[in-house]
């Protein structure tokens, strides 16, 4: 598929894209090269491949599903530079 400096001008407007002239017909020599490669991929015979979701098609382990607090609550305070109750402490914002 053949893209030209006009459709390049297009594609960047609606993109609100600003591509100088000087650079449309680049612009159109790259992205036609683009559509050339993805027109070849439909020419690889696919029949019989299943599709594939990701890299490993094993089966997620499942584990109870319990509410906890992690246990870390004054791991977490350590580094507070204010603390009221086990809770941060902020300066009031809203008056």
């Amino acid at each position: 598929m053949s893209i030209d400096q006009k459709t390049v001008a297009k594609i960047a407007h609606l993109a609100r894209l600003k591509i100088p002239e000087a650079e449309q017909r680049q612009v159109a020599g790259e992205l036609s090269k683009i559509l050339d490669w993805v027109a070849q991929l439909n020419e690889v015979d696919v029949a019989g491949i299943e599709p594939l979701t990701g890299g490993n098609d094993t089966a997620l382990r499942w584990r109870e599903d319990v509410v906890n607090d992690g246990g870390k609550a004054d791991d977490i305070l350590a580094n507070a530079p204010a603390k009221t109750a086990g809770f941060f402490t902020v300066p009031k914002v809203i008056e």
